[in-house]
């Protein structure tokens, strides 16, 4: 054997040991780490906005005719229900003149009364030639004007019944009286506020919500409203309008909330109090991967990878993929894409990891 084939066995030898020696050192060397597979869930984001609570009806009440305050029968804070006579305005002369109406009524009714009498009284002497038909006519003709002028009397009284309860403020709806305006002894004129109502079965909160997320709300949107005035309670609400028109400066659109009072759920709470909204933006049947927010590595452009683990030719390697996050729910993150469901996700080591690295998975202790 020549000299030179000989160094080239020993060559040969020596770089097959060599690589046995790299590759044992290799696996020695794999760098432990711990996996976890995505989860799968529905996703729900939550957004949480501050607002005022705003009285779905407010109205200034003002008396119907000009008059003297004879009683103001309640006073700020007072609750009142619809119907309840609330102040009343000197109606002496005005129950005067209905009086005098009423006995107007009455007389011409007993007119009427008397002209149908004598009306069958003359269709009775006609039918056997006993009077003229030409009485009849005149008796029927009188009939018919007395029961015109009585229309008109019992319409006269139907009018002055209506200005004396005008001079009795009623409650137009169920609140509390939010200002007194008006005292005994004043005179007020008619259109002048004099009480001021406020209802309570109903509230409105009004809330800004920022341009990105106003397109993802709409009236099926569900929405929880937790008073700032009453610590731990939650209230269920519904959106009844969605402002199509923003504030240029912030940028914002206000959607408008209703919470009825079932259950007395709106007891102690009053327009003015501040609470907050939490929508809950359901994504429907859309699943989302979700992961642990520790499992992130963050790239120099500013875009998010994650470390994931596969088997090649028996080897264990370490492969950095880009994703795109989603919404954050705690210490879990969306993966939009970049994910595939049957990943596994390093979240322990993955700092130090470089893509092909040699990896061994260990489990926590």
């Amino acid at each position: 054997m020549s000299l030179s084939r000989v160094c080239l066995h020993q060559i040969v030898v020596a770089l097959v040991l060599l690589s046995g020696a790299t590759a044992s050192y290799s696996q020695s060397e794999a760098v432990p780490v711990s996996v976890v597979s995505p989860t799968q869930t529905v996703p729900t984001n939550r957004l949480r906005l501050s607002g005022n609570l705003v009285a779905v009806q407010q109205a200034n009440l003002s008396a119907r005719v000009d008059g003297l305050v004879g009683q103001v029968k309640v006073d700020a804070g007072d609750r009142v229900r619809k119907g309840d006579v609330l102040l009343d305005l000197d109606d002496a002369l005005e129950k005067h003149e209905l009086a005098r109406l009423q006995a107007a009524t009455s007389a011409a009714e007993a007119q009427v009364k008397e002209d149908r009498r004598l009306v069958d009284e003359a269709q009775r002497l006609t039918s056997n030639n006993s009077l003229p038909k030409n009485e009849l006519y005149l008796r029927q003709a009188a009939l018919d004007a007395n029961l015109a002028l009585l229309a008109a009397a019992k319409a006269e009284q139907a009018a002055q019944q209506q200005r004396v309860e005008w001079h009795h403020l009623t409650a137009p709806f169920d609140g509390v009286i939010y200002r007194k305006l008006t005292e005994n002894g004043e005179w007020v004129t008619r259109g002048t506020p004099v009480l001021e109502l406020v209802a309570t079965d109903r509230l409105y909160l009004d809330v800004q919500v920022p341009q990105e997320r106003f397109g993802t709300l709409s009236p099926d949107t569900e929405v929880n409203v937790l008073p700032d005035a009453i610590p731990g309670q939650t209230l269920k609400a519904k959106v009844v309008a969605l402002v199509p028109v923003g504030e240029a400066g912030s940028r914002t659109f206000r959607v408008r909330l209703v919470m009825e009072n079932s259950d007395n759920q709106l007891a102690g709470l009053l327009p003015g109090f501040s609470a907050n909204a939490v929508f809950n933006l359901s994504q429907g049947n859309k699943t989302a991967l979700m992961v642990p927010r520790d499992a992130l590595l963050r790239d120099p452009d500013g875009s998010f990878s994650l470390m994931t683990v596969t088997d090649s030719d028996g080897q264990t390697l370490a492969k950095r993929v880009k994703v795109k996050l989603g919404y954050q729910s705690g210490t879990q993150v969306e993966i939009l894409e970049g994910l595939v469901a049957d990943a596994k996700v390093v979240t322990r080591g993955n700092e130090i990891l470089r893509h092909d690295q040699l990896v061994k998975i260990v489990k926590d202790k």
